[in-house]
């Protein structure tokens, strides 16, 4: 009999030619883009805002807060919402593909540096198979005074 109660469940989403992964539990929806209202005097990575279902989300692009280069967005485009800190923030992603059960002994602590991404942002690196997934640490997405300036959008 297997023990899943070590697994860790993710859902899995691209950017740029790299797989990530955030925990299902601190995910609300995913959604299609949708028309997001900009926010004067945000940084360059927070997109706006967006009305969704009757709540005002911040919309984060995670390519441009990982320093990605940028792409335009199309049909595969997503958004991720995610519970950071009492509140729900939406992450612009190339696409979100599945959600998946880790072996939590399959994760090793993040490197230094993966790809063009900063190892904070990191909570570790999962080996499946031929597969090699990023497990994205929200809490380090985002600085306090980020979530500050987010909560004061969100009002």
């Amino acid at each position: 009999m297997e023990n899943h109660a070590e697994d860790v469940k993710v859902i899995v989403f691209q950017l740029q030619n790299e797989e990530y992964g955030v925990p299902v539990g601190r995910v609300g929806s995913i959604e299609r883009m949708m028309p997001i209202t900009r926010v004067p005097r945000t940084v360059s990575f927070v997109k706006g805002v967006m009305n969704l279902r009757g709540v005002v989300t911040p919309i984060i692009d995670l390519r441009e807060r990982f320093g990605i280069e940028g792409t335009s967005y199309d049909e595969s485009t997503r958004i991720i919402i995610v519970h950071l800190d009492d509140m729900e923030v939406g992450l612009v992603v190339d696409s979100a593909n599945d959600v998946i059960d880790i072996p939590s002994g399959t994760i090793e602590p993040p490197p230094e540096v993966v790809g063009t991404v900063d190892a904070d942002y990191i909570s570790g690196v999962a080996k499946l198979d031929r597969r090699l997934l990023i497990l994205l640490n929200l809490e380090e997405v985002l600085s306090e005074q980020e979530i500050r300036q987010l909560q004061s959008i969100e009002g």
